[in-house]
């Protein structure tokens, strides 16, 4: 939870029951996303389901919006941690091999992960699936987008994991495809439910393609 407490909390958890109580609240956050979605969200309903006092909400956020905002860092984290992990138990040395892992990782959460469907990384959707809320394309940082960040913290993992040759060409095909695999991914859950098999497969290709003018081969 480094990120979120470093830079989305009013007060740092100081304690193991801070911290603790900081995650249940996370968790409830979540779990209430995929009940109620984002609008019908109430920082009364987060903190009873997490059993803490309504001033101890607001100890630690401001709203509901930095509230989910510390989810959306809790959440990327969580995907570079499963990325990290997967490319070490894979062996992986070949970049579109970590293209494939990244998008299945991504996937897995957008159908496992409670409260992925309503905000992943940033972005809220009024419903999964469905049109983001208008905004919150900058709701991890006022001044950057939040696929940028998304963008620069993927280029920390692929340039110590796998030796990509850093630069500002790195982190222009970065962007680039996280803004589209972003959109295709929301096309595909747009599509169906859980993914349309053959529009992430066409994301996978799609990037392999695009990142092979960028990244060395394995």
């Amino acid at each position: 939870m480094s990120n979120v407490s470093a830079g989305t909390l009013r007060r740092r958890p100081a304690q193991r029951r801070s911290l603790e109580r900081v995650e249940r609240m996370l968790d409830e956050c979540a779990r209430l996303l995929d009940e109620v979605g984002y609008e019908a969200l109430t920082t009364k309903e987060v903190a009873r389901r997490a059993e803490v006092p309504i001033g101890t909400f607001y100890q630690f956020f401001p709203d509901k919006q930095g509230l989910v905002r510390a989810l959306a860092l809790r959440n990327l984290d969580a995907f570079l941690a499963r990325l990290t992990a997967r490319f070490g138990a894979a062996g992986i040395a070949d970049w579109t091999e970590a293209v494939e892992l990244a998008v299945d990782e991504f996937v897995a959460m957008k159908r496992t992960t409670p409260g992925f469907a309503i905000v992943d990384f940033g972005e809220i959707f009024q419903t999964p699936g469905g049109p983001p809320i208008e905004g919150t394309n900058r709701l991890l940082d006022a001044a950057l987008e939040n696929n940028v960040i998304v963008a620069d913290r993927l280029r920390e993992l692929v340039v110590d994991l796998l030796g990509a040759p850093t630069g500002p060409g790195l982190d222009r095909a970065l962007i680039v495809a996280v803004e589209a695999a972003d959109a295709v991914l929301k096309l595909a859950f747009r599509t169906r439910p859980g993914g349309d098999p053959d529009l992430i497969a066409e994301c996978k290709r799609l990037l392999r393609r695009y990142l092979a003018d960028h990244l060395p081969a394995g």
